[in-house]
């Protein structure tokens, strides 16, 4: 039986991930200058896989006889990532970006130990999804390492 911890948390997972797909699709429309080409690529690449992380999230959920979250069980948390008021500021995307994947990190590492020896197909799933996001991570403190050299 999964516990209500695992249930929870795979619940803030999915609802995260919608928001991140809500924002990444944003700041990849607002961005502005030259500058920002490289930075709204691989935003617009990770708006799909986001949505493929929601989408395992909420087939999981269903499996576990539970809902996805919908829009009114939906609380917006990412405030780093709000587009910016100066639409060519990318290296405040770049840093709301890394927060964003930090969060996320920290939530598939929460599930792994939750889901533990009692949810393998969970435990399985948090992995794959915790290794994309430090994929993500990982590029993005490149950009960020990039723009601090300027």
């Amino acid at each position: 039986m999964t516990s209500e911890e695992v249930t929870d948390l795979l619940k803030k997972a999915y609802s995260d991930e919608i928001e991140t797909v809500m924002n990444y699709l944003t700041n990849s429309i607002v961005l502005d200058g030259v500058s920002a080409e490289e930075v709204k690529e691989s935003l617009e690449t990770d708006i799909q896989e986001e949505l493929n992380h929601a989408e395992m999230l909420g087939q999981r959920l269903k499996q576990l006889d539970e809902r996805p979250p919908a829009s009114y069980d939906f609380e917006a948390r990412q405030e780093s990532l709000q587009p910016p008021e100066d639409t060519t500021d990318v290296l405040s995307v770049i840093n709301g970006v890394l927060d964003a994947e930090e969060d996320a990190i920290e939530t598939y590492r929460s599930l792994i130990k939750a889901a533990g020896d009692d949810d393998p197909v969970t435990e399985d799933i948090a992995v794959t999804i915790l290794s994309d996001e430090e994929a993500h991570r990982t590029e993005f403190r490149g950009f960020k390492r990039e723009y601090d050299d300027d």
